[in-house]
């Protein structure tokens, strides 16, 4: 109960303030009705010609601030999937040069062959080519060894019987002499 006559005692001092205050800041209805009409005035003019405009401009940036942020989602989507398309591409085209250089080292490896094949092939001709020319050459010799030593074998019997043979004497020995080397 206390408090209640407390309270009452601050309500009381709270209007005595309140009246005091009224009278020291001479309050009257005339000048506080214009006061209010004039501040009516002012917050509708600044409503109309500042709030408004500066509120429509907050609005406009709020949303180029929204469609900016969109828009840098969208060039981050579309970076992620360009990266993504460059690695992909970058994939292939190492895939695609490995295949390449595969291929070019088996095509080397075949030609290689094919060129060590022909090589083996002319060596072997050359080699052909060489017996052959030596056994016609040696068989050239023997022919060219056989008449001379059939020449030889005739003035050498000519010689010796100090006679003159005929040709067709020297035809005869020289057939003979043949006969004999070739046994």
């Amino acid at each position: 109960m206390n408090h209640l006559i407390l309270f009452a005692g601050i309500g009381a001092d709270l209007a005595q303030t309140g009246r005091d205050t009224m009278v020291k800041f001479a309050w009257d209805l005339p000048h506080f009705i214009a006061q209010v009409i004039s501040f009516s005035i002012v917050a509708f003019l600044l409503s109309r010609f500042a709030y408004k405009p500066i509120l429509k401009v907050l609005g406009e940036r709020r949303q180029q601030i929204a469609d900016g942020l969109e828009n840098a989602d969208k060039i981050k989507q579309e970076l992620a999937r360009t990266q993504s398309l460059r690695q992909e591409v970058l994939d292939k085209a190492n895939v695609q040069a490995t295949t390449l250089i595969e291929e070019a080292r088996a095509a080397a490896a075949r030609v290689r062959e094919v060129e060590t094949q022909k090589a083996i092939a002319q060596a072997e001709q050359i080699i052909t080519k060489a017996r052959e020319a030596t056994t016609l050459e040696r068989a050239k010799m023997l022919v060219d060894l056989k008449r001379e030593l059939g020449l030889l074998v005739v003035r050498t019997t000519s010689a010796v019987t100090g006679k003159i043979l005929t040709a067709d004497d020297q035809q005869r020995l020289a057939e003979e002499t043949r006969r004999q080397l070739a046994a």
